[in-house]
């Protein structure tokens, strides 16, 4: 059983919509952010990335840079570049990438959902992403990005979606990256009362991206609930903004791998090595070589691709998390061979989303990695089956694309 609730939500005029809308905070650094934001006062990133309009240098994690987003997340109300719902409502959001479309529901999902497992996560979190979040939202009193979720397809919960979206959108603009951003309203209380009883027969969501945002939400709404002497658990500090889409729309790209150096090896003594494992031709093709099926690898060395296969008896099929290609790597490869036994935390080893592509991978070896690897991205299928038996994917398994534009929606939880 899925709770969604509808929301009112704080969003922007449609005039303005377009330079509101932004990536993620954590898809950039500060100093992009700052050159991304250059003639543009409504951009939402002013409110996700507050230090881009501060001295060079501060603390992104001092109180100031915090009451820097309040500020200016207030600002833009006050000026009407946001306004907010005068009632509750849901959303359609419908994203269209290089003619592939994804379509969710914006709704509010219930952090005791989160807390009961209902709402199921793949990844482990980081302490101080956490407590970053934890303190964004506090000090601006609103959830400012969505987790994105996902749920196995229920064909009525599409029908729904698809006459929805006959109407005319809220919002129809490209962004900079030329991914179209389209929003409808759905006002009608019938069809809002059926959607959200349709999804208490959803069982269980899945968190795709946006794992500390969502925790960051739900400690928050814990230490408020402890905070009062009563509560009736319908305040909004008891619900997280998400967006949520049919497994059907959704599609992992790969993420991939650089490695600094070979760890004390030659070339050939590392070739000979990693051959134990894998099969390992060099590809005679032109142009990058992109993995085509499961353990499968791209390898860029040297100036050169390889294509390597994992061996039969060098990975489980039984272990869904030994399994993953990202798993058989770490395993045979780059744990036992070249030394990085936690990827989370050794500095010789850095990670390229997919949307990157291949090019992206001869770039990072040219300016001075020694090797890199590109992946065959896991399935949704994957992913679900992981969460459902509560294991978790190794860090960097999966990026999503398009991401979720910040700014189209925000939650009040005062």
């Amino acid at each position: 059983m899925a709770v969604i609730k509808p929301f009112r939500a704080v969003r922007p005029i449609v005039e303005l919509a377009v330079k509101v809308a932004a990536l993620p905070y954590d898809v950039m650094n500060s100093k992009e952010a700052k050159e991304m934001v250059k003639g543009n006062p409504y951009s939402f990133l002013h409110v996700d990335k507050p230090e881009i309009d501060m001295e060079d240098g501060v603390n992104i994690y001092d109180k100031s840079v915090y009451e820097g987003a309040r500020k200016y997340l207030d600002r833009l109300i006050e000026e009407g570049t946001l306004i907010m719902e005068d009632k509750p409502k849901l959303y359609i959001y419908r994203q269209i990438m290089k003619g592939r479309a994804q379509t969710g529901i914006v709704a509010c999902a219930s952090i005791d959902d989160y807390l009961n497992n209902k709402i199921k996560k793949h990844e482990n979190t980081i302490a101080a992403k956490e407590t970053d979040r934890i303190n964004h939202v506090t000090y601006c009193d609103a959830q400012t990005g969505p987790i994105f979720l996902t749920y196995r397809s229920v064909d009525e919960i599409n029908e729904i979606v698809s006459l929805q979206t006959r109407s005319t959108p809220v919002y129809d603009f490209k962004s900079e990256d030329g991914v179209s951003q389209i929003v409808w309203v759905i006002e009608e209380d019938e069809v809002i009362d059926r959607l959200t009883t349709l999804f208490l027969g959803v069982e269980n969501m899945y968190i795709a991206d946006g794992h500390h945002r969502a925790n960051s939400a739900v400690r928050v709404g814990l230490k408020k609930r402890k905070a009062m002497t009563t509560f009736t658990g319908e305040e909004e500090f008891n619900y997280f903004l998400t967006v949520i889409f049919p497994d059907k729309d959704l599609y992992i790209m790969d993420y991939n791998r650089v490695v600094s150096d070979l760890n004390g090896l030659s070339q050939e003594e590392y070739l000979q090595k990693i051959s134990e494992s894998f099969d390992v031709r060099e590809f005679s093709e032109p142009g990058s070589c992109k993995p085509d099926s499961k353990y499968t690898y791209g390898m860029f060395m040297d100036g050169k691709w390889y294509i390597l296969r994992a061996k039969e008896g060098t990975y489980s099929l039984i272990d869904p998390v030994a399994g993953l290609d990202v798993s058989i790597l770490q395993d045979n490869l780059l744990g036992p061979i070249l030394g990085i036994k936690d990827p989370r935390t050794d500095d010789r080893i850095d990670f390229v989303g997919g949307i990157r592509g291949l090019h992206g991978l001869e770039k990072r070896v040219k300016e001075g990695m020694k090797l890199a690897f590109a992946l065959y991205p896991p399935t949704i299928k994957e992913l679900m089956d992981i969460a459902d038996i509560g294991e978790i994917m190794p860090p960097k398994s999966t990026w999503f694309e398009p991401k979720l534009r910040s700014g189209l929606f925000i939650h009040k939880i005062g």
